[in-house]
């Protein structure tokens, strides 16, 4: 099938093919009921859980079925990809088994866990090169190897037969379950996966509602859907990194303009509270992208009552060296983590004077940082304090100023905010 970026929509008869390409390649993933959720929502709730295929995402799907179809001339030429991770490893992946040379760019800052399973995958048949700070980045050095020497580039989300082969994880949830499904949410970044499955179930399923979710930081889908026109952003929040984009296709913004229910965004700190709350009750591992679905579940609570629900669990590539930031970014979403300009008098016993006058008995110091200045009335402190109870800051802060140890509140000015987590 031959369109134009502004044309082009799935067919069905090309996502089974898709499916066909995928078949012994892709896992077939489980559609699974949430007890949890299910039970905290009043709904049924299932996760489509595309975090169990082998590359632990469902860019494997695409990935393959555009590698798949690639000419002799092309496969022998080699071909070049840009991703912030789980394209990579889909990537990797597909050109191992059809034994295929491939150049993969990844931003810098890509978590190492993610750019040791690319190796791990791809083995001698792929080279990773780690340039700029942004999906966007790496983007623009893959296009320019391949207008170089002629490669193919294997989009991670704009792409027809990535969409299509994205697609599948629609046609699947639809062949699973039998009783009509009231509500699917979609995680959102490039839109290759919403994209197609939202064609999917267009075709097949036009009651069910589709809602995409992005993270607030990197709400590209919202802002080009409300501008109605694909928009860049000129910033974007990288911590949600599978979803980080700073523009969505033209191809996957024209499908889900017309085939989206709705949009939504989620704070981060809202997904790593999502995070903790499925590992802990859950034993389910998910990457921020993979959290996105199920964070947005309580703002639905509404209108989901009741009914039919499946979030896609989309992947559980995290790296565990980043546990220690979605704790303290969950905290901080929950209002119990809050960080401060102490000053302390240059006098003896100041320091036990704020503990067992100031602090609360629930309070606890989780980060300080002092530097003496001795020709100073007082010295500034950076103290981190971790509280019970969102209700306990004002008192805290009244406590502060009562005995002049208030100095300035941190977490509300982002541009001093940002060295401290």
């Amino acid at each position: 099938m031959s369109n134009t970026t502004t044309t082009y929509f799935p067919d069905l008869e090309d996502v089974k093919q898709a499916a066909s390409n995928l078949a012994g390649v892709a896992a077939l993933t489980p559609l699974l009921p949430s007890m949890s959720y299910s039970k905290k929502m009043g709904a049924n709730i299932m996760f489509k859980r595309e975090d169990l295929q082998q590359v632990r995402s469902y860019k494997i799907r695409g990935a393959y079925n555009k590698i798949s179809t690639l000419t002799t001339a092309q496969r022998k030429n080699g071909i070049v990809c840009a991703s912030a991770g789980n394209h990579a490893q889909g990537v990797a992946f597909a050109c191992a088994k059809l034994k295929i040379k491939g150049t993969i760019f990844m931003p810098a800052p890509t978590p190492k866990q993610k750019i040791e399973q690319v190796k791990m995958f791809g083995e001698e048949y792929v080279k990773i090169v780690l340039v700029g700070d942004t999906f966007d980045d790496s983007y623009k050095s893959a296009k320019a190897e391949c207008d170089l020497l002629g490669k193919t580039f294997v989009h991670p989300f704009d792409d027809e037969k990535i969409i299509e082969g994205q697609a599948t994880v629609g046609l699947e949830i639809i062949e699973q379950f039998k009783e009509a499904i009231d509500y699917v949410f979609v995680p959102v970044g490039g839109g290759g996966l919403a994209s197609g499955l939202s064609a999917v179930f267009h075709l097949l399923s036009p009651k069910t509602k589709i809602i995409g979710v992005e993270p607030e930081g990197a709400p590209s889908m919202s802002t080009s859907i409300f501008n109605k026109e694909n928009t860049t952003l000129k910033q974007i929040e990288k911590f949600v990194d599978g979803a980080a984009v700073q523009r969505v296709g033209d191809r996957t913004f024209a499908i889900c303009k017309e085939y989206l229910t709705e949009m939504v965004t989620v704070p981060e700190g809202k997904v790593c509270q999502t995070i903790l709350d499925l590992y802990n009750k859950d034993a389910i591992v998910v990457e921020p992208a993979g959290a996105l679905t199920i964070s947005v579940l309580d703002e639905y609570a509404g209108v989901i009552k009741g009914k039919n629900v499946v979030c896609v669990v989309s992947g559980s590539n995290n790296d565990i060296t980043r546990t220690a930031e979605i704790k303290e970014r969950a905290l901080l979403y929950r209002g119990l983590k809050h960080y401060f300009i102490i000053r302390f008098p240059q006098r003896a016993g100041a320091l036990r004077e704020f503990l067992n006058e100031v602090l609360g008995p629930e309070d606890d110091i989780t980060f300080f940082e002092y530097k003496k200045k001795t020709s100073r009335e007082d010295g500034p402190a950076v103290v981190g304090i971790e509280i019970k109870n969102k209700v306990d800051l004002q008192p805290l802060i009244n406590r502060m100023k009562t005995r002049n140890f208030f100095g300035e509140y941190l977490n509300d000015k982002p541009d001093l905010f940002e060295f401290l987590i």
